[in-house]
């Protein structure tokens, strides 16, 4: 379990396509504090760690994708230099100040519009028809891992604002218009709207 607030931004440094596809991210985490087998939410998909290191003063450590978390995903389009969104799981006695993370990822959103109010930036994103119905006006939302308070929805239409911190901690900065996210949705979303089907 994760919640959303990232702890670093790490880097692609090599993919190689084996049954899956083994990525190698270079991140700013002691290497001693990787155990083999942990899970890191990368752009907020919880992946296992199979290898780990150090090389040129910098740690790193490698995963393997499978092809459903490439087809449910952005990760598709990393390649070596792509910035990556990095979360450590959770241990007990963590103080949660995003929300409760899984790093199941339910599809990816696209970015439409982005516009400067005051010191932060208001994204707009329009998600997959099947993944609308749990996007609501002061919910949450994680995108690219990052824990966000949704702010108005407009059929498939949602927006966030992105404060200078988030910019500057995370890849936000770096996005533009016609750009993919992962996202997923709330939890509490999820029970919710499968609780309105059956009962509906």
């Amino acid at each position: 379990m994760f919640t959303g607030l990232i702890t670093d931004v790490g880097e692609v440094v090599s993919l190689e396509q084996r049954g899956d596809t083994r990525v190698r991210i270079a991140c700013g985490y002691e290497a001693g504090g990787i155990e083999i087998g942990a899970s890191i939410a990368c752009n907020g998909a919880c992946l296992t760690v199979v290898a780990k290191g150090r090389e040129n003063g910098r740690t790193w450590f490698d995963v393997d994708v499978s092809a459903e978390t490439l087809s449910k995903t952005s990760l598709g389009t990393w390649a070596p230099g792509s910035r990556v969104n990095l979360e450590r799981s959770l241990k007990v006695g963590d103080e949660i100040g995003g929300h409760i993370v899984s790093g199941h990822v339910d599809g990816t959103a696209e970015v439409v519009s982005i516009a400067r109010e005051g010191d932060s930036i208001r994204y707009r994103f329009r998600v997959p028809a099947g993944l609308k119905k749990f996007i609501a006006p002061k919910g949450s939302v994680a995108l690219d891992g990052v824990s966000l308070t949704v702010n108005e929805v407009e059929d498939d239409v949602f927006g966030v604002n992105i404060i200078p911190h988030t910019q500057a901690r995370t890849t936000f900065g770096t996005l533009s218009e016609g750009a993919r996210v992962n996202l997923e949705a709330d939890v509490l979303a999820r029970y919710v709207a499968r609780l309105t089907e059956l009962t509906g």
